[in-house]
């Protein structure tokens, strides 16, 4: 027992360390938990909760809400995904919402571990963010561009989804 939890200190020390040393926006709210802010460039920031355990590290990390429209799609896109990443998967919630999980054992949870997951979480939440809003939220995407369009507000945060804009026919 006493061992487990010299681990588990081991793995806080770590983690805390590591976050620290990467100048990232973080708070712990509880002993070994922690809540991690990735800055993104598609995706604003991916918000990442670790939480040391007796035996493992885990990683849970929100990447989008459950989509509007071509759910079968979406999931598929996730599961083919999932075989090109490093340490973790996606995952859904009860909602259907997608989340990136992980689990490391504590004698993995190194500086140079940590760093390489929590690059991960963020490569894959933050590259994942446009297509899957494409693939499940379309319709979402030419209302609201429709919308800004009729009052005259910008539009810009939609242009990676030009493409899926229906445009005007010139007469």
């Amino acid at each position: 027992m006493a061992e487990a939890e010299e681990r588990s200190a081991q793995a806080v020390r770590v983690v805390e360390a590591t976050l620290k040393e990467a100048g990232l926006d973080w708070e712990s709210p509880e002993s070994g938990t922690y809540v991690v802010q990735l800055p993104g460039t598609r995706k604003l920031f991916t918000t990442v909760s670790l939480r040391v355990g007796r035996h493992t590290l885990s990683l849970n990390a929100f990447v989008i809400r459950h989509p509007d429209e071509n759910e079968a799609g979406v999931h598929r896109w996730l599961l083919e995904r999932n075989l090109k990443l490093y340490g973790m998967s996606y995952a859904l919630d009860p909602l259907g919402d997608i989340y990136l999980t992980a689990r490391l054992p504590l004698s993995a949870v190194t500086p140079a571990d940590l760093d390489r997951l929590l690059g991960q979480a963020l490569e894959a939440a933050d590259t994942a963010f446009n297509p899957l809003l494409e693939l499940g939220f379309t319709s979402a995407i030419r209302k609201e561009y429709a919308w800004r369009l009729s009052r005259g507000e910008p539009t810009r945060n939609l242009d990676a989804f030009r493409h899926l804009l229906e445009r005007p026919t010139e007469d």
